[in-house]
């Protein structure tokens, strides 16, 4: 890995109210206003208008229209820790208005994959529906979206995903779905202010706009607001939030603008989110709710959110942030708990095929590997990992529903687009494929698998490269004396949260230590532990799924009296009344 140490603390101009090291962590993240208006984000003016997102007059119109006569919605979501969150706003929202003549559709990771599917569609319309709203997908369903249009259900997309590009007349241009109506801030000539909300943000604002649009309503809908006025108290909207900040995190969007405003209020809710499964499932992997933080939605919640549809039904993910009932909640909670330990098992065995596999490939510009056993379930995280190794496009391929295919997911280092690369391939290769830029899931015939690899080389040498930062550079905001590890530094730390793309959390090098102890701990011994000394103090220092060998490249076998350097995080540690802080091991050097 390369350290690029950005500032030396002390250095460079120092905002009014800002210590030394906040002065340096403003000043490398690029943030120009003041202190107190970037650490406590101002709701009333971070927020912009849902009304103003292009479309949204005409969906409220359509929802509204909907409710006062009773027609059956179906509200049809991705699978992940986005869209069944957003799900779950639509969901608070029908309950608050005690509208039951509604559907809540999540496909089958496995038996039908990411989107919208014509099966599901018909399921639907033989149950009566005429309107269906998706969350988190449907730009790319051109063919599906047609299909519900012309079987009588209006399709209202809400997506946060990029639509398919075309070039026509020598220009690129947007294809978007023949919906009733689109709500995607990526849309050509958009222009609301933040085009990177979340899939379950973009919902919420569909949400907002609905009470917003009661609120301020028009002389061209009279008639519909005389026959239904929600009686909803100003701001209950903001309950929703949990879901919001846990989305907007987890989907990994830049925490900038308006999502670092979603973000700071959707923790502060979450802190005190009364939805029953949500605390359940807190206290099943004793998290503390009151302390919340986006690393326990990025390492507890939304695993155990997505090890739902990766294991077992994403039904399940669904109703422990929806379910109302006590015992339901426990047990949802139990069995998502368990879901995510088998998940976590199965990653741990696949990759240790992985890494025996690779180590004896001489590896192209294109990483191509898989097994017809692997579960499709995991398939995304084995990519992940695969990228963070070798950073270079990834492709991993499974078992699949389908006789005659194999599933797969896709990951990319950011050199080349994912989606152009699948494209540049031929067209008989894969059944389906889909995604965005940095992540995509797609079907390939079984016949084609042994080309794959041969395929997506020829393809990465014609589609368009990106100018993109390497995964394997670790900026590093300064070196850090042992000194500063203290609460007082993690006050400050904690005053510029919550961290994510965008805002990366502050990483720091220490130079120099010696290794006074090392220890493995955890069920199978797989995490690392060293106590640390200078002549300025001791640290202890961790890393999950580390281990004494794991820096042998860069300093040999980790062991007592050993002189290294360790770029790392500050994160705070408590046992009862004892508080410390502890270096996350980010890299040994």
């Amino acid at each position: 890995m390369n350290h690029l140490v950005k500032s030396v603390l002390g250095n460079g101009e120092w905002q009014k109210g800002a210590t030394p090291l906040l002065a340096l962590l403003l000043n490398n993240r690029g943030i120009t206003t003041s202190l107190s208006v970037f650490s406590k984000p101002d709701y009333e003016t971070g927020i912009y208008n849902p009304l103003t997102i292009s479309g949204m007059p005409r969906v409220v119109e359509r929802i509204l229209r909907a409710i006062n006569t009773n027609e059956h919605i179906a509200i049809y979501s991705d699978y992940d820790c986005d869209g069944i969150p957003g799900a779950t706003v639509f969901s608070d929202f029908f309950k608050k208005i005690e509208y039951t003549n509604i559907t809540f559709y999540i496909p089958h990771r496995h038996k039908e994959g990411y989107g919208l599917n014509i099966p599901a569609i018909d399921i639907l319309r033989e149950r009566g529906v005429s309107l269906m709203i998706t969350v988190d997908l449907g730009i790319t369903n051109i063919k599906e979206v047609a299909h519900a249009q012309e079987k009588g259900i209006d399709v209202i997309v809400t997506d946060h995903h990029l639509p398919h590009v075309e070039i026509i007349d020598g220009t690129e241009t947007q294809i978007l779905p023949p919906a009733f109506e689109v709500i995607n801030t990526k849309k050509t000539k958009e222009t609301y202010p933040e085009t990177m909300l979340c899939g379950c943000a973009t919902a919420w604002k569909v949400v907002c706009a609905l009470l917003a649009h009661v609120k301020e309503s028009t002389e061209i809908n009279k008639t519909i607001y005389e026959q239904k006025i929600f009686d909803i108290p100003p701001g209950w909207e903001k309950w929703s939030l949990d879901m919001v900040g846990l989305s907007t995190i987890a989907d990994m969007v830049p925490l900038t603008g308006e999502n670092r405003v979603l973000a700071y209020y959707g923790l502060k809710v979450l802190r005190k989110s009364k939805r029953m499964g949500l605390r359940a499932l807190l206290a099943s992997a004793r998290a503390n709710q009151d302390s919340l933080t986006e690393d326990d939605i990025a390492f507890t919640i939304a695993p155990r959110l997505n090890a739902a549809s990766r294991m077992d039904t994403p039904e399940l993910a669904f109703k422990v942030l929806s379910t109302d009932n006590y015992i339901e909640a426990q047990d949802l909670a139990k069995t998502l708990n368990n879901l995510n330990t088998t998940r976590k098992e199965s990653v741990s065995s696949i990759m240790k095929e992985v890494y025996k596999d690779l180590s004896k490939q001489e590896l192209g510009t294109v990483i191509v590997i898989g097994n017809p056993l692997w579960s499709p379930g995991v398939l995304g995280l084995i990519a992940s990992k695969v990228l963070d190794m070798y950073s270079k496009p990834v492709f991993v391929w499974g078992r699949s529903e389908e006789a005659d295919q194999f599933k797969g997911s896709c990951r990319s280092d950011g050199s080349v687009n994912l989606v152009d690369l699948m494209l540049a391939i031929k067209k008989d290769i894969f059944s389906h494929m889909g995604g965005h830029e940095l992540a995509g899931g797609f079907s390939v015939f079984k016949e084609h698998i042994h080309v794959l690899e041969a395929e997506l080389t020829k393809g990465n040498e014609r589609v368009k490269k990106n100018e993109y930062i390497s995964a394997k550079n670790i900026f590093v905001d300064c070196e850090l004396p042992l000194s500063y590890v203290h609460y007082k530094t993690m006050d400050d730390i904690d005053s510029l949260a919550p961290y994510g793309v965008g805002n990366q959390k502050p990483t720091f090098l220490f130079k120099e230590l010696e290794v006074i102890e090392v220890r493995h701990f955890g069920k199978e011994k797989n995490h690392l532990e060293m106590t640390l000394k200078r002549v300025d103090g001791q640290i202890k220092a961790y890393g999950y799924f580390m281990g004494a060998h794991t820096f042998e490249k860069n300093v040999g076998l980790i062991e007592i009296g050993k002189i290294v350097s360790v770029v790392g995080q500050l994160e705070r540690e408590i046992f009862g009344s004892r508080k410390n802080v502890k270096v996350r091991i980010v890299d040994v050097i």
